[in-house]
């Protein structure tokens, strides 16, 4: 698999509403502030209203060069043709997923422990999303902190690329990278929610 992709700073979007300037306009600040691979993440929604938003986002992010990430909903990565899928661990079966988008697209997995860690297969995975290392806002959902020193013990004996997130900003991503560890920082809020979504990917790259 020959796959080109960059974690350095992995922009996972939030609901258009909390996004300063609307999500495309968003994005595209944020990519030429630096971001390097976009997560397109919208739950509970309807698919008309997920189409009308991907599809100008998958064609600038084309455009630019950016690979386009489908978080959970493989069906729709594959209609619109994005460059990958992240899912969890209660989403479905690495093996399912992988057979659905085939050998060439990117399939990132979230992990959130040791065990979860040990797990994976680097024949089938292409990166992790490991965290969260601080508390997070952006979803309910989400496990205990992991703390920079656990997440790096962690992200240590992963077998492939790894991205942190969960409640990173530019001191904390510092600290993260810190590590030696960690080839990318991923973030919500830090760039959707910025006054100034270029320059906030500015800082945290």
């Amino acid at each position: 698999m020959n796959k080109h992709f960059d974690l350095n700073l992995y922009l996972v979007t939030d609901v258009p509403e909390r996004c300063r300037y609307g999500l495309l306009e968003t994005v595209r600040r944020a990519v030429a502030g630096g971001v390097s691979i976009v997560q397109y993440r919208r739950e509970n929604s309807d698919r008309d209203t997920m189409l009308a938003e991907v599809l100008p986002l998958r064609d600038f992010l084309r455009g630019a060069g950016v690979p386009l990430i489908i978080n959970d909903d493989v069906e729709l990565a594959v209609e619109i043709d994005a460059d990958g899928i992240h899912i969890g661990q209660d989403d479905m079966p690495v093996e399912q997923a992988r057979a659905l988008i085939g050998p060439d697209k990117i399939l990132g997995l979230t992990v959130t422990n040791a065990a979860e860690m040990a797990a994976v297969n680097p024949e089938l995975v292409d990166y992790v999303g490991c965290g969260p290392v601080f508390p997070t806002i952006s979803k309910d959902d989400a496990p205990t902190e992991l703390g920079v020193q656990k997440w790096g013990e962690l992200a240590a004996s992963c077998p492939v690329p790894i991205c942190a997130i969960g409640g990173l900003n530019v001191e904390r991503a510092r600290a993260v990278r810190a590590t030696g560890h960690c080839d990318g920082i991923a973030v919500v809020s830090a760039i959707c929610a910025a006054e100034d979504p270029e320059q906030a990917a500015r800082e945290l790259v």
